[in-house]
């Protein structure tokens, strides 16, 4: 049984690294560009349903690797909406529109 936790808990730190990679990009490139905001909402969806279902039934390796993609989620997400948000400043600042 040790083997199988060994390996689940190996399998959570790969998804989670992979997808920290992900938002770790996003923030370094300092872009959004392709990103749909949908992504994040979807995945922290997810990850909140299956953050209760799994603490629910006491499997505490989804849980915790649940909790760390919906933090991700909301991280994602977070760095999505403030490039939109610099980039809609620019543009009205390009067309001599007001603050934005």
């Amino acid at each position: 049984m040790a083997s199988i936790e060994a390996l689940g808990w190996a399998s959570s730190a790969i998804i989670v690294v992979t997808i920290a990679a992900q938002v770790h990009k996003q923030w370094h490139d300092d872009t959004s560009r392709g990103v749909s905001a949908w992504l994040f909402v979807g995945q922290a969806a997810a990850s909140i349903g299956f953050l209760v279902y799994s603490v629910a039934r006491g499997n505490w390796i989804f849980a915790v690797t649940n909790g760390l993609l919906l933090a991700a989620a909301i991280v994602g997400l977070g760095i999505l909406l403030r490039h939109r948000r610099r980039a809609r400043r620019r543009g009205g600042a390009a067309q001599g529109g007001g603050a934005g």
